[in-house]
């Protein structure tokens, strides 16, 4: 029987993602501490993240046996460093200037917990920004776009010209890697409207 999922996030984003993959499912955004722990380096911190957003909303839940929970979460880095979101147009100014004309990576992780059980899968994308002017930056900020967004952009909005190219998941960089989500959810026996146990034998 296909169990119930959960959804730790109400990113508008991530729902779309799981939507259009052909699940059924409810959001229970978790609320949990999303500070950087000392020495910890992007790929601990983006999968202890997903880590503690499922387990998080589970223990909210009381860990009902036919609930699975879906935790993920997203940084932007750029040689080591983790790009957060923006405070004000200074510091996407600072931030869209680091990225201009380089490669950076999006690390997306994704992790379920069920039961007690939890697993886990950090995605990584490589992003090839064109070079761009100050102008642009200030423009796109007023746009609004990046405000709410790590690394002071979506890839999927209007900051997709910035975009030379990926080497990854283009889903990843929107919030969830679809194919290695699909592949995690099946191990928990949780299936979408389109693929069941057969699928994955």
């Amino acid at each position: 029987m296909n169990k119930k999922l959960v959804l730790a996030s109400q990113s508008p984003r991530r729902k779309e993602l799981l939507a259009q993959l052909g699940y059924q499912f409810v959001c229970h955004p978790a609320d949990i501490d999303e500070s950087v722990n000392a020495s910890e380096d992007a790929l601990t911190y983006v999968r202890r993240m997903a880590e503690e957003k499922a387990t998080g909303t589970a223990m909210l839940l009381g860990q009902l046996t036919d609930h699975v929970i879906l935790g993920s979460d997203t940084c932007v880095v750029i040689n080591g460093k983790i790009l957060a979101k923006p405070a004000d147009l200074n510091d996407c100014i600072a931030i869209l200037s680091l990225l201009s004309g380089q490669k950076h990576q999006v690390l997306t992780a994704i992790a379920l917990s069920s039961k007690g059980r939890v697993i886990s899968e950090v995605v990584c994308t490589d992003v090839y920004f064109k070079p761009l002017t100050k102008n642009e930056i200030v423009a796109y900020w007023q746009t609004g776009e990046p405000q709410d967004k790590a690394g002071a952009y979506g890839i999927q909005g209007i900051a997709g010209q910035f975009v030379r190219r990926i080497e990854g998941s283009y889903s990843a960089v929107v919030g969830l890697p679809l194919f290695e989500t699909a592949q995690l959810l099946a191990k928990f026996d949780v299936y979408s409207s389109i693929n069941s146990i057969e699928t994955f034998k």
